[in-house]
């Protein structure tokens, strides 16, 4: 796979604009294991591989247990390895990115609203759709993940 172009390069005050949310929602007051949790999800349901070695290599350094890591796919399947609140942000994660096909059911939003607060779900809802925003940048400007980089270097 070879980068098509660098689209930070190529417009740097759209790319500025999208890492300001990138900024606020580090700091927005979820914890950052459940939102790189998400993007990490997130990745996966749609196959941007540098979106999925970029999360799973933030989430390693953060601490997150082998464990966990390798069970985001199948989150629906990992009992208590996720916590209730990972587990509903997951749910929804997966709607909101289905969206075509799943419309938001009420359960996934009700869930959530009952977890989170006003203020919580909508920065989740934006750090949702602020990843499902990169992978498409990355799938279709073809941004080779760290790990294909390194083996070509090697």
């Amino acid at each position: 796979m070879s980068n098509r172009i660098d689209y930070a390069k190529a417009s740097p005050d759209g790319y500025k604009a999208f890492g300001g949310v990138y900024v606020y929602l580090q700091k927005c007051g979820l914890p950052k294991e459940l939102i790189d949790i998400v993007y990490l999800r997130i990745s996966q349901i749609n196959g941007c591989a540098y979106c999925i070695d970029m999360h799973s290599r933030d989430l390693i350094k953060s601490g997150i247990s082998v464990d966990k890591l390798v069970l985001v796919q199948a989150w629906h399947e990992a009992g208590a390895v996720f916590s209730t609140r990972e587990r509903i942000a997951l749910a929804l994660a997966e709607s909101i990115t289905l969206v075509a096909d799943t419309g938001v059911p009420d359960a996934d939003y009700d869930a959530a609203a009952a977890e989170f607060s006003e203020k919580e779900l909508a920065d989740l809802t934006y750090a949702i759709g602020l990843m499902n925003a990169f992978n498409r940048f990355g799938i279709t400007f073809r941004v080779p993940p760290a790990a294909a980089t390194a083996a070509a270097k090697a």
